[in-house]
């Protein structure tokens, strides 16, 4: 009885052998997510025991050397018991235990523990989720705000973010513009999106990936945005996807150009971004909420997306006419502005005149 041979072009046994290298990779990934939470936790752990045994008060001021030492004798193939990463690990547990071990247990209620126990599963998600060496960064720069710590862990979650990449969005004061922008969207929105909208926007924008320092119009600021449409996008935020740019829309018998359009995969919906090189005016909220309406009875489907949102990106804006503007507006709008590159570092500011005092000075000089 002869062996049948395997026929190597038939698509069933190809698509099988793809589709067992697909589930082996995502096996991998699963296992090496896995790895990574159990050590943290080891970690976590550790540091734990440091605290709650005061052990550095009851075995002396070398105590970090001698447990480093003996950890090495007792497991000579572990690369993580050096005295600086034993610091890291009591470190890690008092800057997140405030979050993780005076949560309430289920069904409990404690009026001096604000956040509920599904957020504390969230926050312990995110902290068991992300590798060592970016919790190394965190510590080293938020020891003593672990609210920003939690935040730019949850980022790390949500974006996939590496090492590198965690380092810019520090570089960028990500938490102080996030959901800062001016929006009515508490009032336009569904209560279940109004919240996730707001955590989406920002106030400023940074736009300092263009490259412009100098004079600038709005056509050169839109192509410098297009050409860097991908570091665009991570400004932006989690799950905008790209349209187009000067998208055109028909509407009545004129067609109109949106300056860029994207589709935000969390919300649902299509996003108008309309970007002004000069301060905000009423009439830009008419522009923008016009292509809005137009978005949403042209390219809105009903039964898979929500309502358009707007995104109003300006050079600089009086707070109180954007707000005025945004109670004017049935249409769900957001106000930011947005900010280029510094022209010097920040810890010289201050030791340099101003274009104001330089001004003056050449005033009060004798021609």
């Amino acid at each position: 009885m002869s062996k049948k041979s395997i026929n190597i072009l038939d698509k069933d046994y190809i698509h099988w052998v793809k589709e067992l290298s697909s589930r082996y990779r995502k096996s991998q990934i699963k296992a090496a997510v896995k790895v990574n939470s159990e050590m943290l936790r080891y970690y976590w752990e550790l540091g734990r025991d440091i605290v709650t045994k005061q052990a550095e008060s009851k075995w002396g001021s070398g105590f970090m050397k001698n447990l480093s030492r003996d950890l090495k004798a007792q497991i000579p193939s572990a690369t993580c018991f050096s005295p600086t990463n034993i610091l890291y690990m009591k470190n890690f547990y008092l800057m997140y235990r405030p979050y993780l071990e005076n949560a309430p247990k289920i069904g409990e209620q404690k009026e001096d523990f604000p956040i509920t126990q599904q957020v504390v599963e969230q926050i312990a998600h995110d902290i068991f989720s992300i590798p060592w060496g970016h919790h190394v960064v965190l510590m080293d720069k938020f020891k003593e705000n672990p609210q920003k710590a939690l935040f730019f862990a949850r980022q790390t979650v949500e974006n996939g973010w590496s090492r590198s990449s965690l380092l810019n969005a520090l570089s960028t004061d990500l938490y102080e513009r996030q959901g800062k922008a001016l929006t009515n969207f508490e009032r336009t929105l569904p209560a279940e999106t109004s919240d996730l909208a707001q955590e989406l926007t920002k106030d400023p924008y940074n736009f300092a990936f263009t490259g412009i320092t100098g004079r600038y119009n709005e056509k050169l600021l839109k192509d410098s945005l297009l050409n860097n449409i991908t570091r665009f996008l991570v400004e932006l935020g989690t799950g905008f996807a790209y349209v187009g740019r000067e998208y055109g829309i028909m509407v009545g018998e004129r067609e109109k150009f949106m300056d860029l359009l994207f589709y935000n995969l969390n919300l649902s919906c299509y996003v108008v971004v309309e970007v002004k090189i000069g301060r905000f005016e009423f009439a830009d909220i008419g522009q923008l909420g016009g292509y809005m309406v137009a978005c949403n009875h042209i390219l809105k489907k009903e039964g898979r997306d929500n309502p358009t949102i707007g995104l109003l990106i300006c050079k600089e804006k009086d707070k109180v006419q954007a707000q005025y503007a945004l109670e004017s507006s049935t249409q769900p709008i957001s106000i930011s502005e947005y900010e280029l590159e510094k022209f010097y570092p920040e810890k010289v500011e201050g030791t340099m005149p101003s274009i104001e005092e330089i001004e003056k000075r050449l005033c009060e000089e004798p021609l």
